[in-house]
């Protein structure tokens, strides 16, 4: 009989020997709520995970679409929740304490550790200096053991090169002649293979610009590719106005607030290029559960029955039969159907039948012969 390889000493040998070599799976333990069942779901396939830590995830989009809001704010309080704490890097100085502490944000120096940088090599020495102490002192300790950590960079665009600074001193502005690029796909690329083993995350938000080409119309992320396929998880944002008929079906086409339009362009976890459009209202802030209605739709878990929607639950069978307006405004009735379908027996197939269905189906042949 072939006597089994032992590898424990091999294992052992290599990730000490070899800097920036781990072993065994890295599969994410820990996820932050972007603060909208629906956009968590694109992201990572559950209505309740979000954004994993371990992982670097960027969120692009022009002015004012709600970047800073989910990233720097909802997320940031979610974490904060999950006894998280976070680094949070602001390059655009405009994270003021009292609109953070307006979102939730816990501002206390046990909580969150608020960080003024201007360049990208700035970024980088702080995220390089805080993994190698984080390292030395928990790599070897149980996960459990190990604190999490969320760094937050509100954003990649603002972010300046060594060569952006110098030309400024000397009043020539010719521009960094495509170093930026580089320096950014640096950046994520080492801080992946740093924080991977780890409970320690990276979001990150960064512009976009309108595209010129008119085969690929959509807008194009800001600072080039390189950083973007390093990233795990890239969501891209546009902004548009929330009117009143898209709250409570409304009448009239005052603008209330923010509509954040979010497809993620990528994702390990779930299928990409899925949009929800969340509603951000000026006086409430982000509504929970804005595009429940519209994916529950899409997926066919809810069919239209003349100008009302009707759904029986996996559980009793019962109907729920309502308007638009109601399925939006009832949100016990949204939970209740999401929660149904977050359960294990409860798969959408594409002929719309669960598994659990047509495991009973194929029984039923083999006993059928």
């Amino acid at each position: 009989m072939t006597k089994a390889f032992d590898v424990s000493k091999f294992r052992k040998e290599i990730t000490k020997s070899i800097s920036g070599i781990s072993t065994g799976f890295n599969d994410p333990q820990t996820w932050v709520s972007t603060g909208n069942y629906c956009l968590n779901y694109l992201i990572s396939g559950s209505f309740q995970n979000g954004v994993p830590l371990g992982k670097v995830t960027v969120f692009a989009g022009e002015s004012g679409s709600g970047k800073s809001y989910i990233c720097s704010g909802n997320m940031v309080k979610n974490a904060q929740d999950q006894g998280i704490f976070v680094v949070l890097m602001d390059s655009e100085n405009a994270l003021d304490e009292a609109w953070l502490q307006a979102l939730g944000v816990s501002t206390l120096p046990e909580h969150l550790l608020r960080i003024n940088v201007s360049m990208i090599d700035d970024v980088a020495k702080t995220v390089s200096m805080f993994m190698k102490d984080y390292r030395n002192e928990y790599e070897n300790k149980p996960r459990e053991d190990q604190p999490k950590v969320l760094f937050v960079i509100d954003s990649l665009g603002m972010l300046l090169t060594p060569t952006d600074v110098a030309q400024f001193d000397k009043g020539d502005m010719k521009g960094d002649m495509g170093r930026k690029p580089k320096a950014l796909t640096s950046l994520v690329r080492n801080t992946v293979n740093m924080i991977a083993p780890f409970d320690v995350g990276m979001v990150a938000t960064n512009h976009t610009y309108a595209s010129q080409d008119m085969f690929s119309p959509d807008d194009k992320i800001s600072g080039g590719q390189g950083f973007i396929y390093a990233s795990s998880i890239v969501v891209a944002m546009k902004k548009k106005k929330l009117k009143d008929k898209d709250l409570e079906g409304g009448s009239t086409s005052d603008v209330l607030g923010i509509k954040a339009s979010c497809k993620v362009v990528k994702s390990r976890y779930a299928k990409p290029f899925e949009t929800v459009d969340i509603f951000i209202p000026y006086d409430v802030g982000m509504h929970v559960h804005s595009g429940l209605f519209e994916l529950f739709e899409k997926i066919g878990l809810l069919t239209k029955v003349g100008n009302r929607y009707k759904y029986v639950s996996k559980v009793n069978g019962q109907e729920f039969l309502e308007y638009r307006k109601e399925w939006n405004s009832n949100h016990d009735l949204l939970e209740m159907v999401m929660d149904e379908f977050e359960k294990p027996d409860f798969i959408v197939t594409p002929v719309g039948l669960t598994v659990g269905e047509l495991i009973n189906d194929e029984d039923k042949e083999v006993e059928n012969g």
